[in-house]
């Protein structure tokens, strides 16, 4: 559920690959992990993103799954599934002071389900070859613990990302 290594890199490009059977794809995170989540944390960093985004006269912005994301580049054919490889291009950073924690020149590969939740969450959603910006908040990131010394806890995050591919 993590992204397990964080080191320094300019941009985010993610590939999803699809299941080749339907009834072996799932595309919703199951509610006892989303139970895991503090609820009233996460009311307080939707409205720090709020507030980021209206501050930041970000437009067309959209939500799923309680995620809002900004689609900058649409992609066409496959939405990955959470069982699926995505490879993507990316850039992490802090939503506090646009420090980058993370980030990718090249595409990576990364199991979908063993990404952080906010991934989880937003990528069945995105069609390969989609670039995008996602607001992520804390809980649906690192949570309470962050991910030291780059991440502190609570950390919201927003990541450009590319979703490069879906396998």
């Amino acid at each position: 559920m993590w992204l397990r290594k964080v080191t320094g890199a300019l941009a985010l490009t993610i590939t999803i690959i699809s299941c080749s059977d339907d009834s072996d794809c799932s595309k919703i995170v199951s509610q006892d992990i989303l139970d895991l989540v503090n609820e009233a944390q996460l009311a307080i960093d939707n409205a720090i993103i709020d507030d980021y985004i209206l501050a930041n006269s970000i437009t067309d912005v959209q939500e799923v799954n309680g995620i809002k994301y900004v689609i900058t580049e649409e992609g066409s054919g496959l939405t990955p599934c959470l069982e699926n490889t995505v490879s993507v291009i990316y850039k992490g950073k802090l939503m506090s002071n646009g420090n980058t924690f993370d980030s990718t020149l090249s595409p990576r590969d990364f199991p979908l389900n063993q990404l952080i939740l906010g991934w989880q969450l937003s990528f069945p959603t995105f069609t390969r070859s989609t670039k995008a910006t996602i607001f992520i908040p804390s809980g649906y990131g690192y949570g309470p613990t962050g991910f030291p010394p780059q991440i502190p806890a609570n950390a919201n995050l927003i990541f450009d990302i590319e979703l490069v591919n879906v396998r």
